[in-house]
């Protein structure tokens, strides 16, 4: 109930949703009668990951950033946070696009996830601790460098700044592992957004907090305005600007937000648990980590029969109910929560395995 009659929530969620729900078929028309935006054509593309049957375009991550651009220059303040968050969002469009058109190396792709994170942290955006589930708190504010810089005093927070790279570099790219099937990662993407709004309106007396659930509701906005023209059968994909620019966001959201990190890292539970699994068993196999395989949650889904659709809803429901828990547990409850999370999927890819191997 904290969102639906609030203004400060709704106006910039509907209108997201709107830019992007109309943006969306411009940017398919685009993909089919210029040469600007990647089209995936699964005859051209062999790769083992690769599930649909017919040339999809992709370049999702269009609709998504002006959508979430042109919201935030209506109701947010152009200030330093801003310019941070967009020159991050705007190298993470260019790049997902040139991704989406040509493919481009992964090891490049990470290199230029490190120059985005850059663009955040360099704006001032970090945090001063992260809440330790077992008791107290870790903080991250010490040690400090200290110098005089444009006529002013300045302090950079060395594991701050480190953290907030890794977190945002860590979320841009595991999220966007599952984005294999029609519908998937707009629906969560979402559902984590709204989370994060609900939590910036228990606290919306606090005025820092706005431009929390503003961004949060536009990012929400934006990926269910999406949603409808890449739920099954797709007609356009979020590619890797898409859901670089999911990870972007959420990461940056859940430091905006007030080291919300473990509430992210349980709503988002099913994609991190998933991505953990994925990297130890590349790893353990001598594979790179960041070459994609047919390996993840919803490829063994789709092994057992379960249709794009069922696969779509069901890391929706999960992302619900592991939301709406993060609304109600305390921190060493997400922990728990988490490690159940974890327990299942590695039951799962055991129970897999030796199944189907």
């Amino acid at each position: 109930m904290y969102f639906i009659f609030n203004p400060l929530f709704w106006q910039p969620f509907l209108l997201a949703l709107a830019i992007s729900f109309f943006l969306t078929p411009l940017t398919i028309f685009l993909a089919w009668h210029t040469v600007l935006i990647g089209i995936d054509n699964p005859q051209k593309h062999h790769h083992p990951k690769v599930v649909h049957r017919y040339p999809v375009p992709r370049g999702g991550g269009i609709p998504i950033y002006f959508s979430i651009l042109l919201v935030a220059l209506v109701f947010l303040p152009l200030d330093k946070h801003f310019l941070g968050i967009f020159l991050g969002a705007t190298a993470t469009l260019v790049v997902g696009l040139l991704d989406d058109k040509f493919d481009l190396n992964p090891y490049f792709r990470l290199l230029t996830n490190v120059v985005v994170a850059l663009c955040v942290v360099g704006a001032g955006i970090g945090i001063a601790f992260i809440t330790n589930p077992f008791n107290g708190i870790i903080r991250l504010d010490q040690p400090q460098i200290n110098f005089v810089f444009w006529g002013g005093p300045h302090s950079v927070w060395i594991l701050s700044c480190l953290f907030g790279l890794l977190w945002i570099i860590w979320n841009m790219n595991i999220i966007g592992w599952s984005c294999g099937v029609d519908g998937q990662l707009p629906g969560f993407v979402t559902i984590a957004a709204v989370i994060i709004g609900i939590l910036g309106l228990r606290a919306n007396q606090d005025i820092t907090q706005w431009p929390v659930i503003i961004l949060a509701a536009a990012c929400a906005g934006a990926y269910l305005g999406f949603l409808p023209w890449n739920f099954y059968p797709q007609k356009i994909m979020p590619g890797y600007s898409g859901k670089s620019l999911a990870g972007f966001f959420l990461a940056v959201l859940a430091i905006l937000s007030g080291a919300k990190v473990a509430t992210m890292i349980l709503v988002l539970g099913v994609p991190m648990a998933d991505a953990v699994l994925t990297i130890i068993r590349r790893v353990a196999t001598g594979h790179s980590p960041v070459w994609g395989d047919r390996g993840h949650l919803h490829h063994k889904l789709l092994d057992l029969g379960f249709s794009k659709r069922r696969i779509a809803v069901f890391y929706w429901l999960f992302s619900v109910v592991l939301g709406v828990g993060a609304l109600f547990l305390n921190s060493q409850q997400k922990f728990y929560a988490m490690v159940m999370v974890f327990v299942i999927l590695v039951a799962f890819s055991v129970w897999f395995r030796r199944v189907f191997s």
